[in-house]
């Protein structure tokens, strides 16, 4: 069977990156051209600034990538990028590129969806990993608990009702003064504290997610008590939220008989958070979760889902648009 290589785009946020896989699961290159230095100083990230400097940096972070596989355009089978969800702005400039590409190279496109890339970076760690398993996508943007029942199967089994888990973790962050990007220093701080404040418990039905009223909880305690442990509301935090993904997640796995759960996203980087769910592996679980680049987004795990969706027969038209609010049920590709 023939190698096929795969250009992945991507640009959803404020990282500008481009890589170069092979087969789906072999990373020849992953350039990321990172804006948190740029973003820090407003304490988020602002859409127009990103989309600016997405549009300066695309090019020489796609020559650098093709410099490191140590291959040419030419060698491109198909040409993956982010059309969704993010910012509208940072999309269409890779979206943009990704067809001015397609269309110069006559080579295929691939509109791929970013929540699917986070998914598919635990198939570039992990060689072994097939479907069908649960992951559990918890990033900035989303919180979802999806059943993957191929590689280009899914089925959303609960998801966050309000703030996804990341941006509570920023949120939480930026109110105790220890600024962006939140959920790296809440990690850290947290240990150096204990969990050992009462936080209120929110209820929710089913297999979703409520991080909204935690979140609030914390922030009144703050405004309350300037002088609070910070360290021990990091910590009480980050047990809070843990035992909320790690429940859900083992009811899901025994609602669908799967034992194997993987996590992706850039949350799933949090120390705490991967400690509890290995503790799983004593009761007869298989965890996987992404080495710590391919977490936050990354132009690998774009290339990687662009990959399995291409070898599915799915491409996309040069009238593929940037979709901010996609789904990850939505079918990919656009005709």
């Amino acid at each position: 069977m023939k190698d096929i290589i795969t250009l992945g785009i991507e640009s959803s946020c404020d990282e500008t990156s481009v890589a170069v896989v092979k087969n789906g699961r072999e990373v020849l290159s992953n350039v990321i051209n990172s804006q948190i230095n740029i973003h820090e100083k407003f304490g988020g990230v602002v859409p127009e600034i990103a989309s600016r400097n997405h549009v300066e940096a695309i090019s020489a972070v796609t020559k650098k990538a093709l410099k490191d596989a140590g291959i040419s355009f030419e060698n491109i089978d198909n040409i993956a990028c982010t059309y969704g969800p993010g910012l509208v702005g940072a999309l269409l400039v890779g979206v943009s590129y990704a067809k001015a590409l397609s269309y110069a190279l006559n080579k295929p496109l691939t509109g791929t969806n970013h929540i699917e890339g986070h998914i598919a970076a635990n198939y570039i760690t992990h060689k072994d990993l097939k479907p069908p398993f649960i992951c559990l996508i918890i990033s900035g943007g989303h919180t979802h608990l999806v059943h993957i029942k191929d590689y280009d199967k899914f089925e959303i089994l609960g998801k966050t009702r309000d703030d996804a888990i990341g941006e509570a973790f920023d949120k939480v962050a930026r109110v105790i003064g220890l600024g962006y990007p939140g959920g790296p220093k809440v990690d850290k701080l947290a240990k150096e504290g204990k969990a050992n404040i009462e936080l209120p418990k929110t209820h929710v039905d089913g297999l979703d997610f409520s991080f909204s009223g935690v979140k609030t909880a914390i922030i009144n305690m703050h405004h309350k008590n300037p002088d609070i442990n910070k360290a021990d509301l990091c910590a009480s935090f980050e047990k809070y939220v843990t035992e909320i993904l790690v429940n859900n997640a083992v009811k899901a796995s025994k609602k669908l008989g799967i034992n194997t759960i993987a996590l992706a996203g850039g949350v799933s980087a949090n120390s705490y958070i991967r400690e509890n769910f290995i503790k799983l592996e004593k009761q007869g679980y298989k965890i996987y979760y992404p080495e710590p680049i391919l977490c936050t987004d990354n132009a690998a795990m774009i290339a990687s889902a662009g990959y399995y969706r291409f070898i599915s027969g799915v491409t996309s038209e040069l009238t593929l648009n940037a979709v901010p609010n996609l789904k990850i049920d939505n079918v990919t590709i656009l005709d």
